[in-house]
């Protein structure tokens, strides 16, 4: 497979976008965005993935989202680490999540990953999710007993690289099969929704260093200490 560069501006905030049409034969695009940012480095892979993982925050820059929570976690991340080895960096959080969106130009939609963070020594992070099958639909949240059309993540991943002190480069990767949505329109409805979610998340992370900024309130909730600060089992991801 072979990337084709759809647009590329180095001193823009969307900095590169490039896709792979029709990767390992699903019928839809992967897609690639890429950007720079600056932010607060204390528990980096934790604050940015609560931007697609926390309703409050995604309610800010995705219209189409009803629905955003943690349905289960890990009872015990040291499990997880066990499994994993070092190969794949530190797990943060990890756990399943459900996702239901609104009606737009399809019917609602409704997802269920698996999902988690890691981090690594070198100060980056990946937030990754993997849907899961039907056979594991009991684990749909009890209080949404209406089955709506599946949405599907075949491939997601967002990794962020520290550049330098205070700033770092992210790269967005998904594939979406959204169902009864052609995958020459899905691609640029993909794009444009994660252009959206970087240009909130420029704002949000420079709020980091404000006093009483959004962010700096939410990293003042964590321990000082960055091994005592991931989330526990018994603490709500969303806020």
């Amino acid at each position: 497979y072979k990337w084709k560069n759809l647009e590329r501006h180095p001193n823009r905030l969307i900095s590169q976008v490039d896709k792979i049409d029709n990767f390992q034969n699903h019928g839809v695009p992967l897609i690639r965005v890429r950007s720079s940012l600056r932010g607060p480095s204390k528990q980096r892979g934790i604050y940015f993935s609560e931007l697609i993982s926390t309703t409050d925050l995604r309610h800010k820059w995705d219209a189409t989202n009803n629905i955003v929570e943690t349905i289960y976690n890990a009872a015990d991340l040291d499990d997880i680490k066990r499994f994993q080895g070092d190969k794949y960096g530190e797990p943060v959080m990890f756990g399943v999540g459900y996702v239901k969106t609104k009606q737009s130009v399809v019917s609602p939609r409704e997802q269920m990953t698996l999902c988690g963070v890691q981090n690594f020594p070198s100060g980056a992070s990946t937030v990754w999710g993997v849907e899961l099958e039907e056979d594991q639909n009991h684990l749909f949240p009890k209080d949404q007993t209406k089955r709506m059309p599946r949405s599907t993540s075949h491939l997601f991943a967002m990794t962020m690289i520290p550049t330098g002190e205070d700033t770092f480069d992210v790269e967005y990767v998904l594939q979406l099969d959204v169902g009864g949505l052609p995958g020459w329109l899905l691609g640029p409805v993909v794009t444009e929704t994660v252009k959206k979610m970087f240009r909130f998340a420029e704002k949000y992370c420079e709020s980091g260093f404000e006093e009483g900024g959004e962010l700096a309130k939410r990293l003042a909730a964590f321990p000082d200490d960055e091994e005592e600060s991931s989330l526990r089992t018994d603490e709500p991801i969303d806020e």
